[in-house]
């Protein structure tokens, strides 16, 4: 299940370094791409050359390159890759990594990784069984990462064989196992085969005058995250969006809209014929009692804006919803998240809520991740911090249950 995957392989200063170069072989034989991402000190026990022969591609040490100056983009590794692998990984890699020590391009890369994370520990036993490595490798086991340790025999200590690095086909099989088990678990591709599926998402913008609006930080990719899970699944999927910079798939029927009237109009107009709304919007709850034809001017020290309610779009769809329908509504929460998810649960007559809190760092607006919670009649589910795109299969999911 290699085939296809895009592998960093970080490598740092061990002498099991030139295992890596057989990592890399059985890898490009099992059809991966591999990019190496080695320290200063890895280059003191194999050559860049070497591994750049075998992998077809430059290695990249430093954060500029030493031809051209290019600037080698951590945060595009995190992106591009399928998975991390840093084998062999020495003690103060493990430390760094550990404690977000970012002075290398290997430990930037780490902190930007969107994709699951292998490590290969490589020391000798005393270095291992240190309580600050056992410490640095529990703490990054606890955030997430795969530790990939060498070493089934018992001695009186129960360490034998521990600090070596594992051999290079068995690290390979474990990604290789890994991908195969989560290819098992993908949902069924046609198990919205048939349903039409209306999704909001982005922020409104309600003028203040042609140049100034009440907006707020939304980027859309929640929203979209979901169009794209609805699509791949088999949906038909009508995408109402607000002012993002964001694409989709051209299966996915696309509505551009600005304010909340013009949302509003667009998914009134499409619920009727749809089996499921997705309402992940943030709709500005209030705009401008008046729109000034021209640019406000300064005069003076303040400026009075009155505000009125915008059309409340979850309430309207939920009075129209019948029976076959399905209504899933987000609830972004700054305080007392649960009860007031609870409260909207029944005001607008979803079936489920997503509640996201902006008390969770690096979550909801502008990021990449999200931690929800699905909250219905029956009680609610919690769910880890992930990747949106993750996320939005955990929505899809709870969505199926219940069709």
């Amino acid at each position: 299940m290699l085939k296809g995957k895009k592998i960093v392989l970080g490598i740092t200063g061990s002498i099991a370094a030139y295992k890596s170069c057989l990592i890399i072989r059985e890898l490009i034989k099992r059809g991966a791409e591999v990019q190496v991402v080695i320290t200063p000190s890895g280059k003191e026990f194999i050559t860049p050359i070497t591994l750049s022969a075998l992998t077809h591609k430059p290695v990249i040490s430093e954060f500029f390159s030493q031809r051209d100056g290019t600037w080698n983009s951590h945060v595009d590794l995190g992106l591009w890759a399928d998975a991390m692998l840093i084998a062999p990984c020495t003690a103060a890699t493990l430390g760094k990594m550990a404690n977000g020590v970012a002075d290398n391009m290997l430990i930037t890369t780490y902190l930007s990784m969107k994709a699951p994370v292998f490590i290969a520990p490589a020391m000798d036993l005393d270095m291992y069984k240190h309580p600050s490595t056992l410490h640095n490798i529990e703490t990054l086991r606890g955030f997430g990462n795969h530790i990939i340790e060498a070493g089934s025999g018992f001695l009186a200590s129960g360490l034998e064989g521990k600090g070596r690095m594992e051999e290079p086909e068995k690290i390979v099989k474990i990604l290789d196992d890994f991908f195969s088990a989560s290819a098992k678990k993908e949902p069924n591709t046609e198990d919205l085969k048939g349903k039409k599926v209306l999704i909001t998402a982005g922020p409104t913008y309600e003028k203040i005058d042609p140049v100034r609006f009440i907006g707020n930080y939304s980027s859309g990719k929640m929203g979209f995250a979901l169009a794209e899970e609805c699509s791949r699944r088999g949906a038909q999927v009508v995408l109402v969006a607000g002012p993002v910079s964001l694409t989709c798939s051209d299966s996915i029927h696309r509505v551009d809209v600005e304010s909340c009237k013009e949302m509003y109009e667009a998914t009134i107009g499409e619920f009727s014929n749809c089996d499921a709304a997705i309402l992940c919007a943030a709709v500005a709850d209030f705009r401008p009692e008046e729109v000034a034809a021209q640019k406000i001017k300064r005069k003076g020290d303040d400026l009075l804006l009155k505000l009125k309610p915008t059309q409340d779009i979850a309430e309207a769809i939920g009075r129209m919803k019948d029976d076959n329908q399905r209504i899933v509504a987000f609830a972004l929460e700054t305080n007392e998240e649960e009860a007031n998810a609870k409260r909207k649960l029944v005001k607008k007559k979803a079936d489920f809520i997503v509640l996201n809190s902006t008390r969770i760092p690096g979550t909801t607006f502008q990021a990449d991740d999200n931690q929800i919670t699905i909250i219905n009649k029956e009680g609610k589910k919690c769910y880890a911090k992930k990747p949106k795109s993750e996320v939005a299969r955990d929505i899809i999911d709870e969505l199926v249950s219940i069709f």
